[in-house]
């Protein structure tokens, strides 16, 4: 049985075949119709291009660099470009939510932030949470008065409390009066308040009464109806305030001119017309049909944003 020689490859093959396989994966066809275009052996391409090629390379070597000295001039512009988002964008209401968390966390002062679901309040909070010496706690409609204390005492690094929620209210206390320059976040704390339960916002007032530490209240809209109508001694404690409002045309424009992709100007104007609709519009209909548009797009940034792209990332999503 005769054996079969591979010759081996040399560093000149090697580049090129790492010119082919990049130009193939530029314009995302396969090997079987790279070699069509060559007008080659399918099996013969593909063993020159893993490199085990059972024959001497001279002639489908020329005919490959032949192929891509046509199209070399094309070949920078066919390459995937990675898309990367912006893994913090700095809008309007972004830095005045910034604004108030550092005044409260600077003068051990009492904020609120209010802002409509989407529009990005929890996450600029969390952003800022990962700062040192903030503690950032997410409320939820079924946290009773043990559950808001137990979350706060894991935010800051104490082992959950036994006692009285009292006693342990008293420790979290100490806890911000040894460690000075805290501040304390409430995320969704609309989901404490309601007409006939006030105690896990008086149990708030009364850390922030009794410690040396800066504390931020976020939610939605009705939270600020909340506290004034149920909690007037909560409200008429809070120094700096903030309530969002949504993303500026400006903005988008901005937002989008940093992901390095070609969109067409009426692909623009319909991601303004969504990102800042009054009554649906949000920043976070912005980023999911960015997100989808990027999923279409296969993350590579040579293509263009056209609108039958926008209208496909569209359908993917409930609006």
């Amino acid at each position: 049985m005769e054996v079969a020689t591979i010759y081996p490859i040399s560093a000149g093959d090697q580049q090129l075949i790492d010119k082919a396989n990049e130009y193939i994966k530029a314009k995302r066809i396969s090997k079987e119709e790279f070699a069509k275009e060559i007008s080659y052996s399918r099996p013969a391409v593909s063993q020159f291009l893993n490199g085990k090629y059972e024959s001497k390379s001279g002639d489908i070597r020329e005919r490959i660099a032949a192929h891509l000295n046509i199209t070399q001039d094309n070949l920078s512009s066919l390459r995937p470009v990675e898309i990367k988002k912006p893994s913090f964008f700095e809008s309007r209401d972004a830095a005045n939510i910034i604004g108030v968390c550092n005044s409260c966390q600077k003068y051990n002062g009492l904020g609120a932030i209010i802002g409509k679901s989407g529009f990005g309040k929890t996450f600029t909070l969390e952003y800022y949470g990962k700062l040192p010496k903030v503690a950032y706690v997410v409320c939820n409609d079924a946290m009773n008065s043990k559950d808001l204390l137990a979350t706060i005492e894991r935010s800051i690094g104490l082992p959950i409390g036994t006692g009285t929620n009292s006693m342990r209210a008293n420790k979290i206390c100490e806890f911000f009066d040894i460690n000075r320059g805290y501040l304390l976040i409430i995320d969704e704390a609309d989901k404490l308040l309601g007409k006939y339960t006030q105690k896990k916002m008086e149990i708030l007032r009364g850390i922030f009464d009794g410690a040396k530490v800066g504390m931020i209240v976020a939610g939605e809209e009705q939270l600020e109806s909340m506290i004034k109508s149920y909690i007037p001694r909560f409200a008429n404690r809070i120094e700096f305030y903030f309530k969002l409002k949504g993303l500026t045309a400006e903005e988008i424009r901005e937002y989008l001119g940093s992901l390095g992709l070609e969109f067409a100007e009426e692909v623009i104007q319909e991601i303004i017309r969504r990102g800042t609709n009054v009554r649906t519009g949000c920043f976070r209909l912005f980023d999911r049909t960015l997100n989808n548009i990027l999923r279409i797009l296969a993350g590579d940034a040579s293509k263009p944003v056209t609108l039958q792209a926008l209208d496909k990332a569209s359908e993917m999503m409930m609006l």
